[in-house]
């Protein structure tokens, strides 16, 4: 799909959330999703960087967006519950959710880990977008069609020293994108996958590998294509299915 050529209109009149709006994957693909119809709601727990995307889709005459500052560290059950009360007042529906924030913190032997990081990091990447997924099924459910989207990573598909929890995590990531799948294959509108971007010039990958030229990485933008396929109405029929942006 990294040829796919998406119509202007592609996500007219849909609403979608994307987490860690803020920059980066989050922050590339709320503009695309923007420029192609759609009504973004802005979530991230820095609200400078949410404003300055806001101010962005503004100026290229996109939708409205809407922006909602929540630090998903510390988000609880409840914190959730109230996001889709607030988003079923002023939207109705939902259309789509980019679950994209995420957390690495460090590199680490499991002998060393810290279990305090630990649980962060699972907070941030694996219970979050469980939480948040299950406060907003019932307003995906309103839409006529609705697309979940997971952010994957291969060492969430073939383990690799070092990685702990964040690796965990995204195993984990793939585990309840395929439990959901499953669960709403054959009774609703709602179709869920998983995308890995690859390397990608971000903050978490410059964490990651701090000694690599980010120069030799894509940009986020380059990953968009596939991004709006699996948002967009062209991706239906397809769910618990595990993309990567080396698809073709």
């Amino acid at each position: 799909m990294r040829d796919y050529h998406p119509p202007k209109n592609l996500l007219s009149g849909r609403t979608i959330l994307v987490t860690g709006a803020g920059d980066g994957i989050g922050r590339a693909a709320a503009l695309a999703y923007a420029a192609h119809g759609a009504t973004l709601i802005l979530l991230g727990r820095t609200l400078a960087k949410l404003e300055a995307v806001y101010d962005t889709i503004e100026e290229s005459g996109g939708a409205q967006p809407a922006i909602y500052p929540l630090n998903l560290e510390g988000a609880t059950d409840h914190d959730y519950f109230e996001l889709s009360k607030v988003l079923e007042t002023e939207f109705g529906s939902l259309e789509g959710i980019l679950h994209n924030a995420a957390q690495l913190a460090l590199l680490s032997r499991i002998d060393d880990y810290d279990v305090e990081t630990w649980y962060k990091v699972m907070q941030v990447n694996l219970n979050g977008p469980f939480m948040l997924t299950q406060a907003c099924l019932p307003l995906l459910r309103k839409a006529d069609d609705a697309s979940i989207i997971f952010t994957a990573d291969c060492v969430g598909r073939k383990a690799k020293a070092y990685w702990g929890a964040y690796a965990v995590s995204k195993f984990g990531v793939e585990g309840l994108m395929q439990v959901l799948a499953e669960e709403t294959r054959d009774s609703s509108n709602i179709r869920v996958n998983s995308l890995d971007p690859g390397p990608t010039r971000t903050q978490l990958r410059s964490l990651a590998y701090p000694g690599e030229n980010p120069e030799s990485l894509k940009i986020p933008e380059k990953a968009m294509s596939l991004y709006l396929w699996l948002m967009g109405p062209d991706s239906a029929g397809y769910t618990a299915q595990a993309f990567d942006t080396n698809e073709k």
